[in-house]
C-alpha cells in the first residue's frame, strides 16, 4: 500500500487526494497491487491481516476486556475506511483528474508483486507464521482456527457495513469533498515553531542583558563620579583634612545610628 503510493508520487509527483483520480487507466498494475495492500491491511479473508487481527480481537474478547475489544473493533473499521477504501478510491478511481503517466518502473512493480504474493500467501498458508508464536500448541487439535464461520462472518459484516457507510455518504453528497489544503506535519513544530520561538526568546534575552549592562554601567559611572567629587583634594568633603571636632561628631552620629538599628 505504501509502495503503491510511492509509485504514484514517483510518476505524478503528488499524493494529494484532491489532485488524483483515474490513475487506473495509466497504472493498472500499481492499482491492482494497491488493492491487494488495501485488502490486506483491512483484514479481508484470505489476506495476511485476517489471520492475525482476528486472533488479537478474539484473545481480547476471551479475556472479557470489553472496552478494549470495542476500541479495536472500531479501529479496525476505521482502518478499512481510511486505508482500504479512501486511498485506492481517491487515487485510482473517483473523479478523473486527467493525469496520464507511465506505469511504475519495473523494479517497483517487482517489489510490489513480491509483497502482494506474501500478503496472499500468509493469509492462505498461515501455519508457518503461527509456528513462530511462543505457544506452538495453538496449532494442535482444538487450537486456534482463523477460518471458522464466526470469524469470517464477523469480519465480513464489519467490512460490509463500513463499505456501505462510505457508499451511502458518497452517493448522498454527505461525504466531505477533497479540498486543496495545507497538511501541517509534526515537523512544523521542530522546524518552524521551536526555532521561531527560540529566536524571539534569545533576542529578548539579549535585549534584557544589554539593558541590565547599560544600567549597571551607568550606575557604576555615576558612583565613581560622585566618589571622585567627594574625595577630590580641596573640593570634596572627604578630600580635605578633618578637624578633631568633626571626626568626633561623625563618630557620635554613627554610634547613634548603630544603637537605633540594634534596639529597633
Amino acid at each position: 500500500l505504501f509502495m503503491s503510493m510511492g509509485a504514484v508520487l514517483h510518476r505524478v509527483h503528488t499524493v494529494n487526494g484532491s489532485e488524483l483520480g483515474g490513475l487506473y487507466k495509466s497504472m493498472p498494475w500499481t492499482t491492482a497491487f494497491c488493492i491487494v495492500g488495501a485488502a490486506s491491511i483491512s483484514a479481508f479473508p484470505l489476506f495476511s491481516a485476517f489471520v492475525t487481527k482476528s486472533m488479537i480481537l478474539a484473545a481480547v474478547a476471551e479475556e472479557h476486556h470489553t472496552f478494549a475489544f470495542l476500541v479495536l473493533l472500531f479501529a479496525s473499521a476505521g482502518v478499512f475506511h481510511h486505508s482500504g477504501i479512501k486511498i485506492p478510491y481517491f487515487a485510482f478511481f473517483a473523479h478523473d483528474s486527467g493525469k496520464r503517466c507511465e506505469e511504475a518502473p519495473r523494479n517497483m512493480l517487482v517489489a510490489m508483486g513480491i509483497l502482494a504474493v506474501l500478503c496472499v500467501g500468509i493469509g492462505t498458508w498461515y501455519q508457518p507464521l503461527y509456528a513462530l508464536l511462543p505457544h506452538p500448541e495453538i496449532l494442535g487439535p482444538g487450537g486456534w482456527t482463523p477460518y471458522d464461520v464466526t470469524h469470517v462472518v464477523t469480519q465480513l459484516q464489519l467490512l460490509l457495513f463500513s463499505f456501505g457507510a462510505f457508499v451511502f455518504l458518497q452517493k448522498t453528497g454527505l461525504y466531505p469533498p477533497e479540498l486543496r489544503s495545507v497538511n501541517l506535519d509534526a515537523d512544523v513544530l521542530s522546524k518552524k515553531v521551536v526555532p521561531g520561538v527560540g529566536s524571539s526568546l534569545w533576542a529578548l534575552w539579549d535585549r534584557g542583558i544589554a539593558t541590565v549592562r547599560d544600567v549597571a554601567y551607568g550606575l557604576t559611572t555615576t558612583g565613581v563620579r560622585v566618589i571622585r567629587a567627594l574625595h577630590s583634594p580641596g573640593a570634596g568633603v572627604f578630600g580635605e583634612p578633618w578637624s578633631t571636632g568633626r571626626t568626633a561628631l561623625w563618630a557620635a552620629l554613627l554610634l547613634v545610628v548603630g544603637l537605633v538599628a540594634y534596639y529597633f
